[in-house]
């Protein structure tokens, strides 16, 4: 695929279903990266409309290859989302955060390769004249693969991404055979 066809991509994610819970639009994408990119952020949504999650996906392609990437496509991902203080402190949760993302990519059909990122847990806890702040306990997904798209189709790296985001924020997946109604991202 050429660098003049990346327009299917741009349009397949602008054409994207996403969840009635998640806010999605495009925003500037990084110039120097790769000679093509494109990007999204999303706002996950609770029942009541509380902002529960956040999270960006930048898709980079490179019609000549890239070797760090072994490929010629690239997705960048970012999720965040509070999480109960007591998970937080669970040794584990790095794992779980971790198998969330590859979970969400093989329950996709996304296929992948080069998979890399971290997986960051933070409490805090206000003092002195923040000290009537409650305790917070956040969970931060960094990771980037390099997606297999046959005949160039990316939706199912749209799919998993959306329930990474999801997942992190504590929405239950969509019952199977159900599909979300939404309008065109936002432009």
């Amino acid at each position: 695929m050429t660098g003049g066809t990346f327009w299917r991509v741009q349009d397949a994610i602008e054409l994207f279903r996403w969840r009635p819970e998640l806010t999605v639009e495009e925003i500037p994408a990084p110039q120097r990266i790769a000679p093509h990119a494109y990007a999204i952020e999303a706002v996950v949504h609770s029942a009541d409309k509380a902002e529960i999650g956040t999270g960006r996906l930048i898709v980079l392609h490179d019609p000549s290859g890239n070797p760090a990437w072994n490929g010629t496509y690239r997705c960048v991902s970012y999720a965040h989302a509070d999480v109960d203080l007591e998970m937080v402190t669970d040794p584990l949760l790095a794992e779980v955060g971790w198998t969330w993302l590859t979970e969400s990519l093989h329950s996709a059909g996304a296929e992948y390769h080069d998979a890399s990122g971290t997986v960051t847990a933070v409490s805090s806890r206000s003092f002195g004249e923040l000290a009537d702040e409650p305790d917070r306990a956040e969970v931060e997904i960094r990771a980037s693969w390099t997606p297999e798209m046959a005949d160039h189709d990316i939706t199912p790296q749209l799919a998993a991404w959306q329930a990474l985001l999801c997942t992190t924020a504590g929405l239950p997946p969509l019952p199977d055979g159900v599909i979300a109604l939404t309008s065109r991202l936002e432009r």
